[in-house]
């Protein structure tokens, strides 16, 4: 395997990685957007943005490897190399949605009748 060859298939493995988790997270949060934005206009809109989030993000994280050409490493260790910092990406990101979701979610249970 050549380093191009590296480099497409980490990419290509964050993004199968990254629908995975969109796909699992979708319809738990889809419940919770529509709880919390009224609307299901409103709670897809934001869907679509996490969605958007959940996959670009990552994707950057893995287009800052640069294989190095100077290095007779296997190329096995780029690929983990590149695939690490994609999941930090996700990781992160999936972070900072629940965190910005967390938010707006009411910490005092509704009163029951």
């Amino acid at each position: 395997m050549n380093e191009i060859t590296v480099f497409l298939s980490g990419v290509g493995l964050t993004v199968v990685v990254c629908f995975s988790v969109v796909g699992y997270l979708k319809p738990h949060l889809l419940k919770i957007l529509v709880d919390l934005c009224g609307t299901e206009p409103r709670a897809n809109f934001w869907m679509a943005f996490s969605n958007v989030t959940l996959v670009l993000v990552p994707v950057i994280f893995a287009m800052q490897y640069n294989p190095d050409l100077t290095e007779h490493k296997p190329m096995v260790f780029g690929l983990i190399y590149q695939f690490k910092w994609a999941l930090i990406g996700l990781a992160g990101s999936v972070l900072c949605v629940g965190f910005v979701i967390s938010k707006f979610i009411p910490f005092n249970p509704p009163a029951k009748q």
